[in-house]
């Protein structure tokens, strides 16, 4: 009796040490872009047409609290919403929307 409780419970172990080394844990990557800290602050007036215009067209609701200018003509925008929620934006000098 012994034995057969013995037998029975190493091959149980065994087949659940079998099914977990048949699962494959997929790690999730994620790519995080950090922006460069070589803006300089500039003047909302001071920004471009096209980034002006693009902000109200996308963002009718926002205005711009600060602004900010790097050498490649790249814009970062902190815009707050009328429900008071802010977030940073980044343009080109064309209006057009970037990630960094």
């Amino acid at each position: 009796m012994k034995k057969l409780f013995f037998v029975a419970v190493l091959s149980f172990g065994s087949l659940t040490a079998f099914a977990q080394a048949g699962e494959e844990l997929a790690e999730a990557t994620t790519q995080i872009a950090v922006a460069q800290d070589d803006f300089t602050e500039i003047e909302s007036s001071d920004l471009p047409e096209a980034v002006t215009t693009a902000v109200s067209t996308d963002y009718p609701s926002g205005t711009v609290s600060k602004a900010y200018v790097n050498k490649q003509e790249q814009y970062k925008l902190e815009v707050t919403l009328e429900d008071g929620t802010t977030g940073t934006l980044y343009a080109d000098k064309d209006g057009n929307w970037i990630e960094l």
